[in-house]
């Protein structure tokens, strides 16, 4: 069911404390923690902590908490000092998911071309 923890999620065991995770930042309703596999200087995971599938998903089922994930998203930017900075949403495999737990990257720390990869 949409929002509650699922056993097998990654990012769901890591706001449950199973998984260890380098975390930034954390509110009620998010976490932020660098991404294991950094592609910038600064690369900062920020996810709700009730599991939705992807960005689309927590758009339609929860729109202030998507509300809470964009906010924190400057948030990380602010406190990693980027004056400039992306935020990314990959959703489907097809573009890059690998974890299924809606996240959005900070990334920043050095010139990011477009279009991206």
């Amino acid at each position: 069911m949409a929002g509650e923890p699922q056993d097998d999620c990654l990012f769901c065991k890591i706001v449950a404390g199973r998984i260890p995770a380098t975390v930034v930042r954390e509110t009620d309703t998010t976490l932020a923690f660098r991404d294991i596999n950094p592609q910038a200087p600064t690369h900062v995971l920020v996810i709700p902590k009730a599991h939705h599938r992807d960005a689309a998903a927590l758009a339609a089922a929860d729109p202030a908490l998507t509300a809470d994930v964009l906010r924190e998203t400057e948030a990380v930017a602010a406190e990693e000092n980027l004056d400039s900075y992306r935020t990314v949403f990959n959703t489907g495999s097809g573009a890059g998911q690998t974890v299924f737990h809606v996240h959005a990257h900070v990334l920043g720390g050095r010139g990011l071309q477009w279009p991206p990869g």
